[in-house]
């Protein structure tokens, strides 16, 4: 609900509604239900509770911003990206099947903005879609080259269930967001053979999620990562975070590093980090101990100290969209 967002891997960011229920790990510590516009509004999340449906007034901003794309695009040198739901998940089952197939009308009127879908609710797509289809078939030709579509996974289990999903359903750009990582996980030995319905594809095909060998068979084209922030926030292993970043550029997927969060690994002597030691916490009211389960001791010093640095520098890496 916002033209300009602190988000680092979208400029702006639209709710159709906000509210949810938590579904996974990554919602253990939910931003989006303490955040403002959910407190305001008294938004309750959980299963059977209603939805709330954003104003008139923000539906247009999308309009607006279409308005807007030959000069965001002269100004920035590419589309305007934009991240929709971050209060709500579009596929969540207690959301009326009308107000998607409005979003989804909104999205095809707005051609030149990229809509970012991230859901933590993967296998729910297919059948949303559907629904959505026989209400408008006179609209919906998916998948709507404007749509990257993402999914939400913190852990290997989370991976191995649904990045197979994502790489069923037809995408313009398919993209994984590994926020909050809250363990390691190898993408090349998630299986990526089968299918079902008019969305299968061929088993036979070799590869893994992020490269196969052909390079036109579902694959995912880029992988956000970063650690968890807020009152709750469990720390990321650097480890599990350069795996990951590893993995990205053996395959040629190009690579975002959002964050590291609230904490950071302590030195080898004990000591805390350079940017640690600039905080001025106390840091033995602020450690938390992984060293038996992973080999490594965290202190936490705040998501700005911490920053967004791995190994000395930036990842900012994004796909590469054919258009046309």
């Amino acid at each position: 609900m916002a033209d300009q967002t602190a988000i680092e891997w979208c400029d702006s960011t639209f709710n159709p509604w906000i509210g949810c229920t938590r579904v996974s790990p990554a919602c253990d510590d939910c931003y989006a239900a303490r955040s403002t516009p959910a407190r305001t509004l008294g938004v309750v999340w959980g299963t059977g509770e209603q939805r709330r449906r954003t104003s008139d007034a923000n539906w247009k901003l999308p309009a607006q911003w279409q308005r807007q794309a030959a000069a965001f695009q002269a100004q920035h040198g590419r589309r305007r990206r934009v991240f929709c739901a971050s209060l709500a998940d579009v596929f969540d089952n207690e959301v009326p099947t009308s107000w998607r197939v409005d979003l989804l009308r909104l999205i095809e009127a707005t051609p030149d903005l990229d809509w970012l879908l991230l859901t933590k609710r993967i296998g729910n797509v297919d059948r949303m879609l559907d629904e959505a289809a026989r209400l408008m078939p006179e609209v919906l030709r998916w998948p709507l080259p404007n749509v990257w579509l993402g999914a939400t996974v913190v852990n290997q289990a989370e991976a191995d269930r649904d990045v197979p999903k994502l790489l069923r359903t037809p995408a313009a750009v398919r993209f994984l967001s590994v926020e909050p990582m809250l363990g390691p996980i190898n993408l090349t030995s998630v299986p990526v053979g089968g299918g079902h319905g008019h969305h299968e594809f061929d088993p036979i095909i070799t590869g893994n999620a992020l490269r196969r060998a052909d390079r036109e068979a579902p694959h995912l084209h880029w992988v956000i990562c970063g650690g968890e922030s807020g009152p709750k926030a469990r720390p990321m292993h650097p480890d599990w975070a350069r795996s990951l970043r590893d993995q990205c550029a053996d395959a040629g997927v190009p690579f975002l590093f959002k964050q590291w969060g609230e904490w950071v690994e302590a030195d080898r002597d004990g000591d805390t980090v350079t940017a640690t030691e600039a905080s001025g916490i106390d840091l033995e009211e602020r450690r938390y101990d992984l060293t038996a389960a992973h080999g490594a001791e965290f202190v936490r010093v705040g998501k700005k100290a911490a920053g967004r640095l791995l190994d000395g520098r930036t990842h900012d890496e994004w796909p590469e969209v054919r258009r046309g």
